[in-house]
Order: C-alpha cells, then structure tokens, then sequence
C-alpha cells in the first residue's frame, strides 16, 4: 500500500480522497498484523525473476511457474501501478498462455464498464485513431494515468485476437456511491442501468476488517462516515470486478473446446488475501472454480524483509519478484 501523510478529511474532500485511496493506496497491501503462515523462508533463493510459493515459501523458476499456471481458470495479476516491469510480467503470462495452447480472455481494472464499446472497436478495427479511443473509452474519466504504461497490453490484445474486458463499474456509479453511500446509490439510475440492482454486495467481515484497518493506517484523521462511504465503494469496485471476471468465465466455459483462462490484472490491493474479488467470484460460481493470485512485487535486496512481510502475512498464492520501477520501490503502510 502506497504510504502518504496522515491528513484532517474533511466531508468535501471525501471524493477525491476515494479515487486517490482506492486507486492508489491499495494497489499493494499494507503489511501488519499476526502472519498467517510461520514460516522460516530460504531467502537466499529470492531474487528479481523468481517466483515464490506463499505457503512453503520456495521460490520455483519462472517457465516451471508459467506451466504450472495452467490448470487454473482463473489466474489474478496484483500489480504495483505504473510499473513497467509488472506489465512485462502480464505480457509473459499471456504468451505462455497462448504457448501451452489455451485461449487467454484478459480483463483490466484501467478500463471502466461504459468504454466496453470503445475498447471493442478499436481491438477490432485497423487503423482506428489512438486519441478517438481514449476518448470514447473515457480513460482520463475512469483511470486518469498515462495509457502509455498499460497500452503495451492492449496491444498485444488487438494484435493476438484477444478478449479484452472493462473491469471496473463506471467512475459516476462509484462517485454515487462516495457522495451519498451505498444506501442512497442503490436508488439512483446508474445502478440499474449497470445491472447493479441485480448483484448482491456482501459486505464480507473479513474483507472488512482489512481494508478499514488499512484506510484508517493510512489516511488518518477522516471521519467515520467518510471511512465507511471509502469503504462502500471500495466494496461496490470489487463486487463490479468480480461480475466482470465472473461473467468472463461463464461465457468461456459455454466453448470448452477454446480451453480459455481469464486473466485478471489489477492493483495488488484488488487480490490482497485472495479476499476482494477473488473470495467474490468464488461465492458466485459457487466453489466451482480454479484460480491462483500472484502478486507482483518490487524486489529491493536492502529491503527483504518487506517481501517476507508479504510472504508470512499470506497476501497471495504467489509472490512474483520484479525489479523495482523507475519510481524506486513502493512504500508499505506499517
């Protein structure tokens, strides 16, 4: 999780506060707490490029990695955003996907649910202008970052054929949401017009627990209501995400015959404990369903014992070790 100063928030500071929070502070997991796992892991195997197994703590070498991925549905990328490596690392998942003859579908967090359309004419139109897509995607409106960072991904997507999916509910459903909380925005035309009147949004105590402690470590000084308004939409974002993935499983399963895996990438906060949105596509497919969540990690050999943080903490099935981004490594709220 993103470090940033504590600050008075006061109520008309709630909405940009969200984005910033939800878009930034949980793109990597605060660390803290009882470790889950008590383990006495062999750092010296870890290193920039291997992999490590959370629950024995071994790192495997990246092709015995890549394979053994695929016997999974569903595979989540957690990224720290804006780390080109994290991307090179979605990019090797995808050709060893197509490699061991299965049929990626790839779904991103950077692209909210009313750009769908957009995103679909420009994978399948030659030729289509970079900025006319921007636009009708509405990214600045959903994602605001550089597209530079995420666009190798697309265009990989575009260029291989693949399925590209809008993750995220539309920016005005979630803006509702923060303005008014869940209660009031379950009245609003948005939510019907998403098909969000039809989703049911668990409030799981478990998920709960992590990301109100993390809010609160990391953006002191705000209001109960606003953490619970910061906590609504971080629920509705996950459940959305979760639709998403869902949906994009139980259309693949209709063509057994393309053997497809659903890729998801996101913030690493998104996959955190396996509790945002891959405890909820779970729950929706009722069990039945086969993922990993690998969370990608800058790899500081000064700064170990943050990975092993990670690691006893359980933030993932895997912990994929990258080089640190041109930004320097993260800053983890303790």
């Amino acid at each position: 999780m993103t470090h940033f100063l504590a600050h008075r928030v006061t109520t008309a500071r709630v909405l940009p506060l969200l984005f910033l929070v939800i878009g930034h502070v949980l793109l990597t997991a605060c660390v803290g707490g009882t470790p889950a796992i008590p383990i006495e892991p062999p750092v010296t195997s870890w290193q920039t490029g291997r992999v490590i197994d959370v629950k024995t703590g071994q790192s495997l070498d990246l092709p015995a990695f890549l394979t053994a991925l695929s016997r999974y549905d569903i595979v989540y990328l957690g990224e720290e955003h804006y780390n080109q490596h994290h991307i090179g690392a979605a990019l090797t998942v995808l050709q060893a996907v197509l490699a061991n003859g299965r049929r990626p579908v790839l779904t991103m967090e950077m692209f909210g649910w009313d750009g769908q359309p957009a995103l679909d004419d420009y994978l399948s139109t030659p030729g289509q202008d970079r900025q006319l897509f921007l636009d009708q995607a509405r990214w600045k409106q959903n994602w605001g970052g550089a597209f530079d960072n995420y666009e190798p991904l697309v265009n990989f997507s575009r260029e291989h054929r693949i399925t590209l999916r809008a993750m995220n509910p539309p920016k005005p459903l979630i803006r509702q949401v923060v303005k008014a909380g869940l209660d009031e925005a379950r009245k609003g035309q948005d939510w019907v017009e998403w098909g969000m009147d039809r989703e049911d949004i668990v409030d799981d105590q478990a998920y709960r627990v992590r990301i109100l402690d993390q809010l609160k470590r990391c953006h002191g000084g705000g209001s109960d209501e606003d953490y619970v308004r910061m906590y609504e939409a971080s629920m509705v974002r996950d459940e959305g995400m979760a639709k998403t993935v869902t949906a994009a499983l139980l259309t693949a399963r209709q063509r057994p015959q393309d053997h497809t895996l659903i890729l998801s990438y996101t913030g690493g906060g998104h996959i955190q404990f396996n509790l945002p949105i891959p405890k909820r596509v779970a729950r929706r497919m009722d069990g039945q369903v086969a993922q990993a969540t690998v969370y990608l990690a800058s790899f500081d050999h000064t700064r170990i014992e943050d990975i092993q943080d990670l690691v006893q903490d359980g933030i993932a099935d895997y912990v994929w070790l990258t080089p640190i981004s041109q930004q320097g490594p993260p800053h983890r709220c303790k």
